[in-house]
């Protein structure tokens, strides 16, 4: 007859209740770190490959999951939308960061994507730099959703050069979010909207000898002959700094900060990334964050290739030598995870806010279509037009955005269709314009491929304008030297997206995959809830 020894069988219930849960909890990620590279297009993978080391972008990609058809599914590619959508798992439709700065119709005035003034600048005293918070963010971060599942347990932290890509990523419920500010001072600060004074650490670090120590002479790391994948280093396509006549290397920085906002004139070189990366690395030293009992976030934004890229353009040898730069900061993030969290112990995602368009006049001059759209003599046009047409100066309240807001008034008149459909048809005939939509083709129309679905996905009802237009493709409304983003074009909208670590496999898709879907294959490798506003799907072939 079968019997059942109770006290061994006791023995093997205790190891099932406590040994088993114990390994599951030790096989869940220690650390998830999301970086986003500003202003990264794909092909900047590829297109500098041969000077990356072995242990940075290449680590990555060759140990970990290589997205490698992965779009940004709305317009517009800026900044703070992006951001948002990255780590919301959603669209500006709905977690209604609908640009970095926009005009709210209800207040009657611009605003920024980050701002608030019930909070005050943490750091620094007297000044607006740090009247920053989540607050305009309609939607949680897989970061709040980690937060809430851990009942405030886990630590996250969000760091960038930038406010915004500091604050916008962790969320509304992380333990600190710091940003750097330049002028004067070259300190990271931050909000009290998350504490009302810096931490020892912070303030040691501010008042090391760090950020001045790169102050210091920018040339190429490799002999610039060799950067045979970027464009001639004297053009006529960049912007140089303030008190250098021609954008050529090298760069005096510590001769030019002076008249280029200070330490601000790190953010426009890749001194500024791996300034950064000196703070991530402090970061996870003082904050021990990978060295708990569940799952912490870091968050790292790095902006300094969006100032270059803005500068300099997507073919100059200053993007080329700021991403090769890169990938030794990329480096030197991954040493220290490996010996602060432990090698297999944290997961890495590594994606980028927008993509860019190669300079228009650099296009036209290799038979590209391409060109700019003066955006003030558009206004002046469209205004002259419609007091021509209807007598009234009063229409138009405000254009950004490639958005128009009609005032108030018109929009109770029963002028208003009349009204509405001549500013259409005069924009679609105008030079430099490809389509024009209204609001309610925004709203009503069922819209599933093409530009039509990406802008829809990008139209906030509450928040948005009357009328959008879309420019000619590579036409921009931007000066005729350096780059700019934020249409739906492919070079918008193409950026890496690359997940390495615990609990990723090794490979490589070229199936198309959403920025939308970051959040909720994150959120499905934690096991929490996803984004309370994710649109997004995990992305399951990238999961073990």
């Amino acid at each position: 007859m079968f019997t059942i020894n109770l006290k061994i069988f006791g023995s093997f219930l205790f190891f099932l209740l406590t040994v088993i849960p114990s390994n599951a909890q030790k096989s869940k990620t220690k650390l998830v770190v999301g970086i986003v590279v500003d202003q990264m297009r794909y092909d900047y993978l590829n297109r500098f490959e041969e000077h990356y080391g072995k242990n940075g972008f290449k680590r990555l990609i060759d140990k970990g999951f290589s997205c490698s058809n992965n779009h940004y599914d709305y317009i517009p590619t800026y900044t703070g939308p992006g951001h948002a959508s990255i780590f919301t798992g959603t669209t500006p439709k709905y977690h209604g960061i609908i640009a970095n700065n926009w005009y709210d119709k209800y207040d009657q005035k611009m605003v920024y994507c980050a701002s608030d003034d019930s909070v005050s600048s943490v750091g620094i005293e007297n000044s607006k730099a740090g009247e920053m918070s989540p607050i305009r963010m309609n939607s949680t971060t897989f970061c709040d959703e980690n937060k809430l599942f851990t009942q405030n347990r886990s630590k996250s932290i969000g760091i960038s050069l930038k406010d915004r890509g500091a604050i916008l990523p962790i969320g509304h419920t992380a333990n600190a979010a710091y940003w750097f500010l330049g002028k004067k001072q070259g300190d990271f600060i931050s909000s009290s909207y998350y504490f009302d004074e810096l931490p020892n650490w912070v303030n040691k670090f501010n008042n090391s000898s760090i950020v001045s120590s790169y102050l210091k002479k920018w040339d190429t790391l490799y002999p610039i002959e060799s950067y045979i994948e970027s464009g001639e280093d004297l053009n006529t396509f960049e912007k140089s700094f303030t008190g250098k006549k021609e954008a050529v290397f090298p760069y005096d920085l510590k001769k030019l900060n002076k008249v280029n906002g200070g330490f601000d004139i790190l953010k426009s070189t890749p001194f500024g990334n791996s300034l950064l990366t000196d703070f991530a690395i402090e970061v996870l030293k003082n904050e021990k964050l990978g060295q708990g009992n569940v799952t912490d976030i870091l968050t790292i934004s790095y902006s300094s290739t969006d100032y270059v890229g803005h500068k300099f353009g997507v073919n100059s040898k200053e993007v080329q030598d700021s991403y090769i730069r890169l990938d030794k900061d990329i480096e030197r993030i991954l040493l220290s995870l490996d010996k602060l969290v432990g090698k297999g112990k944290y997961t890495v995602f590594l994606t980028a806010d927008h993509g860019a368009v190669n300079v228009p006049s650099y296009l036209k001059s290799q038979n590209i279509p391409a060109g700019y759209l003066d955006l003030a003599k558009l206004k002046e046009d469209l205004n002259k037009s419609l007091l021509d047409k209807f007598g009234k100066n009063e229409i138009i309240e405000n254009i950004s955005n490639n958005q128009i807001f009609l005032t108030s008034s018109v929009k109770k008149s029963n002028l208003f269709q009349s009204i509405n459909n001549n500013i259409k048809s005069y924009l679609l005939a105008y030079n430099g314009v490809k389509h024009v939509y209204d609001r309610q083709q925004m709203i009503n129309g069922d819209y599933t491929e093409g530009i039509e679905a990406l802008l829809k996905k990008g139209f906030n009802q509450k928040f948005s304008g009357d009328i959008i237009y879309v420019t000619d493709t590579a036409v921009i409304s931007y000066g005729k030297k350096g780059s700019t983003h934020g249409s739906g074009m492919n070079y918008d909208t193409h950026v890496p997206l690359i997940f390495y670590g615990a609990g990723i496999k090794r490979g490589k898709t070229f199936n198309k995959t959403h920025i939308t879907d970051i959040a909720p294959t994150i959120s499905a490798l934690l096991g929490i809830s996803f984004p309370n506003n994710a649109i997004g799907n995990p992305i399951e072939m990238v999961l073990k």
